[in-house]
């Protein structure tokens, strides 16, 4: 009897009303998988095989626009999702009206699976559980119409005791990589973990997703830099690290962030599902990634509507030469550019621009507390010689010791994402907002750019950070991120700019919010071309538990403001 082992996840649902919708899950045998939706939509899939496990991305069509239709999942005929005895609502799919007049994004990033519910939980609870019991305890309640999740989905290299006890059932712990996960399988343990908690596992089912790797998804610091890569590559365990890495990606992330369309027509999809065994092929496009990131591409593209979201890769798509440090390669630069722009009236100046809202998606913040973003731009400099070979070894060894790698690290990126958003926000056809969606420092903040030379965009420009979904961060980090907007740490901010030579940045940036610290989501409601944004923390309270319900667990309010006045 086939079983459904993960899943199902409602992954890509058709912005625009197209009434299309994927539903991804792992069944524990192959099988045909099937959705049958109560208005009498449908999709069906066989599995596809990859490491002794068997996956499927089900494509349902005939949704009807403006419609929250409940389904259900069968493997071979059988009924599988929703189980027997659950205590949630029927998953749904909900399919935005035409035109739709609101949309809301949430999003975070940087989650460690929850705890079994009948262990403490010595970080707090979960936002994303208990954004689940919340939207399960009213089912009529407000819930986001897309979750970004921007980054560190599973950690590979801080893997919880449940997870050390089954590695240590297949190896010896105390030879490297030691607890943290090595290959495909232990990659699968994690997203088991985390994916299979109760309330997380059917919210995934009912609100459509969108996700990004970030370092954690395969080493804390993934791509550093030049030298970092290379210490990696010398390690014996690391080829299969980074090869399970990217393959666990591709299937149990990356799948789900494409549209029907773009999976027709993806030939590394194609040619798995032609296999009775996709490992292999599989395994040489993860290689060819690793040796040449030109070669695939993890950043994409969603339209909802007026709001346009692009997903950028801040990680595998590095180049990390020295002298010729990017944040994303050339041929990815000239994509996100053009995604961008793709629309805008060149032409006819008074044609409405083609969204109201752009959003970008990064894991790593592109304005970070300017102390930090200083120090980043400082040691980018010092590691370049600009001061010398002594103070670029030293700059190394901070880069690597202070997780020095944001977009400040790699300054002429960051200053090509300053030109590309002004030019995204400027004239007529300007959209209201456009607004830089990211996570990892393990707090949230909003800050709002100025262009130092005066020919900033027309649009409302914020830098929107969220994180962590459920994690912590050590309280000297969080004086640290305090310090780093203050008047004195700019000013030593700019004594380290002048001794490394740095050029000034276009760009100048306040925070208008926060810090916040604390398990958190943000989530956006854009309606025409206002947008409003909420931070919601999960809190412990004393209620007795309820149905579906966390024990002990509420979002509150920490943060609520109009982005566009």
């Amino acid at each position: 009897m086939t079983r459904l082992r993960l899943g199902p996840l409602l992954r890509y649902v058709d912005g625009d009303g197209g009434g299309t919708a994927t539903v991804w899950v792992e069944a524990d045998r192959p099988s045909t998988a099937e959705v049958r939706c109560e208005d009498g939509s449908y999709g069906t899939s066989r599995t596809f095989h990859i490491a002794g496990h068997h996956y499927a991305l089900i494509p349902v069509t005939g949704l009807t626009p403006g419609t929250d239709t409940p389904y259900e999942v069968l493997l071979d005929d059988r009924r599988v999702w929703p189980p027997e005895d659950s205590r949630f609502p029927p998953s749904t799919i909900r399919t935005p009206a035409v035109p739709d007049p609101e949309l809301r994004v949430s999003f975070g990033s940087c989650r460690w699976a929850s705890p079994p519910h009948d262990e403490p939980d010595p970080i707090g609870p979960d936002a994303l559980d208990t954004l689940a019991t919340r939207i399960a305890g009213d089912p009529t309640a407000a819930r986001p119409d897309v979750l970004l999740l921007l980054g560190d989905q599973v950690y590979a290299d801080e893997t919880s005791k449940a997870t050390r006890r089954r590695l240590a059932e297949r190896r010896d712990l105390s030879e490297p990589p030691g607890a943290e996960v090595a290959d495909y399988e232990e990659y699968t343990h994690l997203y088991d973990e985390s994916w299979s908690d109760p309330a997380v596992r059917w919210l995934l089912s009912t609100v459509p997703s969108c996700m990004i790797f970030d370092d954690h998804d395969l080493i804390d610091d993934w791509n550093t830099s030049a030298s970092w890569l290379a210490d990696m590559r010398a390690k014996p365990w690391w080829q299969e690290r980074v090869l399970g890495g990217l393959m666990s990606y591709w299937v149990y992330q990356h799948l789900g962030n494409l549209s029907p369309a773009d999976l027709a027509s993806d030939k590394l999809y194609a040619a798995v599902c032609a296999e009775p065994d996709g490992t292999e092929l599989l395994r040489r496009f993860a290689s060819e990634a690793d040796r040449d990131p030109a070669c695939a591409r993890w950043s994409y593209r969603r339209d909802f509507g007026r709001t346009r979201l692009l997903m950028v890769d801040s990680r595998a798509g590095r180049v990390l030469a020295e002298g010729d440090r990017a944040m994303l390669d050339e041929a990815e630069a000239r994509w996100v550019r053009d995604q961008v722009l793709d629309g805008r009236s060149t032409d006819s100046p008074s044609t409405r621009g083609p969204y109201d809202h752009l959003l970008i998606g990064t894991s790593l913040p592109w304005l970070l507390p300017p102390f930090i973003h200083d120090v980043e731009s400082w040691d980018s400099a010092l590691c370049g010689g600009e001061r010398g070979p002594r103070w670029a070894r030293f700059g190394e060894r901070l880069r690597r010791a202070a997780d020095l790698e944001h977009w400040a690290a790699f300054p002429d990126s960051f200053e090509e994402l300053a030109a590309l958003i002004a030019e995204a926000g400027s004239g007529p056809d300007a959209p209201a907002t456009v607004c830089v969606l990211s996570g990892d420092v393990h707090h949230a903040y909003v800050a709002e750019p100025s262009w130092t030379a005066g020919d900033g965009p027309d649009a409302r420009v914020l830098q929107l950070t969220c994180s962590p979904v459920h994690n912590s961060v050590p309280g000297y980090l969080k004086l640290g991120f305090r310090f780093g907007w203050s008047r004195p740490a700019r000013r030593l901010g700019h004594a380290l700019i002048r001794h490394g030579r740095v050029v000034r940045s276009s760009v100048n940036w306040r925070k208008t919010g926060g810090p916040w610290f604390g398990n958190q989501l943000m989530t956006l409601t854009l309606r025409g071309r206002s947008a409003d944004l909420r931070l919601e923390q999960a809190r412990a309270h004393g209620h007795a538990p309820e149905a579906g319900r966390t024990p002990g667990a509420q979002l509150v309010t920490v943060q609520e403001r109009s982005l566009t006045p």
